[in-house]
């Protein structure tokens, strides 16, 4: 039957739709059959279907996309997503409360503390204007991330607008997206049904279902949201307390964590703490730890930020997960630098939510002190996304058969002589780029995105371009044709043309980027860049004598050295005026007067852990602006740069009276010197 007044129709089917869509999938309380949501989405689309100009971006029949997407777009967040240091155990929230209230001062009873299950998930961002979604970003680096908004549109319990009145204009809400341990299992079972590859855990499910381009498999994954903040905020205002936005965003449609609760004083949180964990197997979302923050907006404003991470907040971990398997074998993998690792082959274990099979064991001094032996049983951990470590081995369990873990005399590729220097822990294949596997290292790191930023040539295909004898070094890329490459694996005409086109883009970069894809030994970006901004030019870098060089900032005797063995060899070099006759360029820098640069004369100290930038790349932009960038803090120190587990330094500092900023000012201060970041 066709609507008197489709307009009013389609407001109050949209409004019953996602009421019952709220109801079902933020409160956990269906109030109607799904046959009844079926028949009314089905009079929706109808009414859809006859009136399209009526259509609706939040209408909920458009969450699923009916093509793919092309790509991920960047998406730069207008304010960063923060990162939380860590706590792991009682006493290390006992240092954290004791910092609140130094710093705080004047605040003598016990604190409020919001306190928050920490969500094994992906970290999101999702802008709403007017109360329409408009965008939903991954966290990424935590100041750019992908735009995912064509698949965060494909979950329930993300409302497409907000429900109620009184949100601000523009309100960016944060949490993170996760799969229920139920939806995991029923994936899984699906996926054994269709003879199809299991998914590992929830988190790598859900993040693997963030990334698919085409919406409609994202829409078949059981995906959930909770909130845990907020972003940006534009055009309102909200409460002033944390758990009290919280309720807001609830209320306006969003779910949060049924579990999360407010209490007074740290022994409390202690023990919320210890009741979730014995919680922690029997609840229905895997949790990796507790976030707890100072409830009041205003004691967080006070307390403010250090770089990265805010410090009226903290994340206590749990125990790190273990397990004991056993050493199968040694192996040992050359790097581009020649540097040979031995890498433990292990009985397959499930530990920290992946199956180990795999564990780096560094270089033989850390064999040595573990004083492990084939065939040992080993204590594995695992913690997080960190690499898999062996952690202590097992002596009573030890076998007879058990043998020494016996170290390489000639290169397991190349079988060129070994060697390890003095003063170094590692030993080194010395057959240069006679070694397949220094050539496939070092064609990776050129590659890579802070080097030459060749899209598309991932491990894979460099394995077989270089086992085909199709690219011996470097400069070989640039000779590559789409034919040959049509030849290889699993490349398509298109893979091949946008290869093409990514070499062909590459050509162009800067002197600095140029220097680090050389991959010098100890050469990393600082340096490259030092290096750039004091000679300006390749040839005056390659022309500078060990004294020149030692007059670069963070360039020492070991590093001139590697630097001029690597002019000196005529076999470089070549590969270097090869490069160049394939059109690989860059502009030259002007050489300023150190005392013409804005931080001329000024001595900054860099601790703790950044995001944004590296500390190493941090360092050598405050040293291309003239500054002097020290290891400690003294009374002479300008200014220190303190990012999460900044420590003493940041301590010493605060003692001197030293001035105190975080990255994202730091980044402000650099952006205003004419640095691109």
């Amino acid at each position: 039957m066709p609507a008197a007044n489709p307009v009013q129709e389609l407001e109050s089917l949209r409004t019953q739709l996602d009421a019952w869509n709220y109801q079902y999938h933020v409160l956990d309380q269906p109030t109607v059959p799904d046959a009844e949501y079926d028949r009314v989405m089905q009079r929706l689309l109808a009414l859809e279907a006859a009136h399209p100009e009526l259509l609706t971006a939040d209408s909920p029949s458009q969450r699923v996309g009916s093509r793919a997407i092309a790509q991920f777009k960047q998406v730069t967040h207008d304010m960063p997503m923060l990162s939380l240091e860590n706590a792991f155990s009682a006493q290390d929230m006992e240092n954290f409360n004791r910092r609140l209230l130094e710093r705080l001062g004047d605040v003598t009873e016990p604190l409020e503390f919001a306190c928050e299950p920490k969500l094994d998930g992906i970290a999101v961002s999702l802008l709403y204007r007017a109360g329409v979604l408009e965008r939903g970003a991954t966290r990424g680096d935590g100041a750019t991330g992908e735009d995912i908004t064509h698949n965060v549109r494909t979950i329930r319990s993300i409302p497409l607008r907000l429900r109620g009145e009184g949100f601000p204009d523009l309100l960016e809400v944060r949490g993170e997206i996760y799969m229920p341990k139920a939806g995991f299992e029923q994936l899984n079972q699906r996926a054994r049904e269709q003879g199809e590859k299991e998914f590992v855990n929830p988190r790598n499910a859900a993040a693997g279902s963030l990334r698919q381009l085409d919406a409609r498999i994202t829409d078949q994954r059981p995906l959930e949201m909770c909130c845990y903040s907020v972003g940006l905020v534009e055009g309102g205002t909200l409460p002033v307390r944390h758990a009290q936005v919280l309720d807001c965003l609830s209320s306006w449609g969003m779910k949060i964590n049924a579990d999360s609760a407010t209490v007074l004083g740290i022994k409390a949180c202690d023990a919320y703490y210890e009741s979730l964990a014995e919680r922690r197997n029997s609840l229905s979302y895997d949790i990796d730890g507790i976030v707890f923050k100072v409830n009041e907006m205003d004691l967080q404003q006070r307390l403010g930020f250090v770089s990265r991470a805010p410090r009226w907040a903290i994340a206590r971990k749990f125990p790190a997960q273990e397990e004991l398997t056993t050493l199968l074998d040694v192996e040992f993998q050359v790097g581009r630098t020649g540097a040979i690792t031995p890498v433990a082959r292990l009985k397959p274990v499930f530990v920290g939510g992946v199956t180990v099979s795999n564990a780096t064991l560094h270089n033989s001094d850390e064999v040595d002190r573990l004083g492990v032996q084939i065939g040992d049983t080993v204590i594995v951990r695992r913690a997080g996304d960190v690499i898999p470590q062996i952690v202590s081995v097992v002596p009573d369990r030890r076998p007879k058969d058990a043998r020494p873990v016996s170290f390489p005399t000639h290169c397991p590729v190349c079988e060129s002589v070994v060697e390890r220097e003095e003063g170094e822990a590692a030993l080194r294949c010395m057959g240069g780029l006679v070694c397949a596997a220094q050539q496939k290292a070092a064609i990776k790191h050129f590659a890579a995105r802070r080097a030459l930023d060749i899209d598309g040539l991932g491990d894979k295909l460099v394995e077989q371009l270089v086992d085909e004898s199709l690219v011996e070094n470097v400069a070989g890329l640039y000779s590559l044709t789409k034919d040959q490459l049509l030849l290889l694996e699993r490349m398509g005409e298109k893979s091949a043309e946008n290869l093409m086109s990514a070499l062909q883009t590459s050509k162009q970069t800067s002197l600095a980027r140029f220097v680090f894809a050389l991959g010098v030994r100890e050469v990393g970006e600082a340096t490259a860049l030092n290096l750039a901004r004091h000679f300006g030019s390749w040839k005056a870098i390659a022309a500078a004598s060990e004294d020149q060089l030692l007059e670069v900032a963070d360039v020492g005797p070991v590093v001139a050295d590697h630097l001029r063995q690597f002019f000196d060899s005529a076999s470089s070099m070549g590969v270097v005026l090869k490069l160049i006759d394939a059109g690989v360029n860059w502009p030259d820098l002007p050489v300023a007067p150190e005392n013409n640069l804005p931080l001329a004369g000024e001595t900054w100290v860099v601790t703790g852990k950044l995001e944004t930038l590296s500390r190493d790349q941090a360092k050598a932009c405050l040293q291309a602006q003239g500054a002097k960038v020290a290891g400690s803090v003294s009374a002479k120190t300008t200014c220190l740069v303190a990012g999460p587990g900044a420590g003493s330094k940041l301590t010493k500092a605060e003692d001197l009276g030293v001035k105190v900023i975080d990255e994202s000012s730091l980044i402000r201060l650099l952006k205003k010197c004419g640095v691109q970041i």
